[in-house]
């Protein structure tokens, strides 16, 4: 039997690798069948010989499959084989992280022959639930815009919110984590947090301007660095002006639907690349 797992968050992946070689291991407690192969430094022969090799327990083996993507050949050799490995009772997974090429023949022929599934990134609703899934596992309350906040500052990062969740879980286990909670114990990416200081200082808003700046230099970040994110993101809207004023269709979008400096950056970066 194949199965083929990919996809874009690391996370996710991982953690489904790790609940079917959970599965396999209780049914199949010795784990001396248990087997990774790195297909970008090894050939299809040896991979094929671990299959025939009789087991002394007379297990089915678990064979965890890295990097296919980058042997064309071993590739080759295991689509020559195909039918007969998804035939197989042994269990082949083949563990893609990252976005393989959906157009070669390999890919294709795991959608047809294997049982497939895709993790990708979670969107904004769903990042959301899932957080408030995990503090449920930790038995700990939130509220919903301690949820907010805590996404607000993390971002999408599956690996730093665990993180980040567990610490909160821990800090206020048996009791309901709020907005003051996360706003003491978790340090904002810069990153996303500074789309917030450019509105502010692009909306006049001083007081709001210099709160954020100095939350800024409270949680450490460099002087230098913050300055040069900040000239950064105004050359952005310096380009944004310069395609409404050559009325590209960028600058169209700009100017008629996108109202923040996150989304004028992602509009330069489009143009400009």
């Amino acid at each position: 039997m194949i199965y083929f797992i990919y996809g874009e968050d690391s996370y996710r992946l991982k953690n489904k690798l790790e609940e079917m070689i959970t599965g396999y291991k209780k049914v199949r407690k010795s784990g001396l069948n248990l087997i990774y192969i790195d297909a970008e430094n090894k050939g299809f022969k040896e991979f094929y010989s671990q299959l025939q090799i009789n087991s002394m327990f007379a297990e089915k083996k678990f064979i965890v499959l890295r990097n296919t993507f980058e042997n064309e050949k071993f590739q080759e050799e295991f689509l020559e084989n195909i039918k007969k490995l998804g035939e197989s009772e042994d269990i082949i997974v083949i563990y893609e992280d990252g976005a393989p090429d959906q157009r070669t023949k390999f890919f294709k022929a795991l959608q047809k022959n294997a049982k497939c599934q895709e993790f990708k990134y979670l969107q904004l609703a769903e990042v959301r639930k899932w957080v408030a899934q995990e503090f449920e596992k930790n038995k700990t309350k939130i509220n919903i815009d301690a949820i907010d906040l805590l996404i607000n500052f993390v971002g999408s990062d599956l690996w730093a919110m665990t993180n980040e969740i567990n610490k909160l879980s821990n800090y206020k286990a048996g009791s309901i984590i709020n907005k003051n909670d996360v706003e003491k114990l978790v340090k904002p990416n810069i990153e996303n947090d500074i789309f917030k200081t450019i509105d502010a200082i692009a909306s006049k808003n001083k007081k709001q301007a210099l709160f954020l700046l100095h939350k800024h230099l409270d949680d450490g970040e460099a002087p230098l660095r913050l300055l040069s994110m900040i000239a950064y993101q105004f050359r952005n809207f310096l380009i944004i002006k310069d395609l409404q004023e050559k009325q590209s269709p960028y600058g169209v979008i700009a100017k008629t639907s996108i109202c923040s400096s996150e989304e004028l950056f992602y509009v330069s970066a489009v143009y400009y690349g």
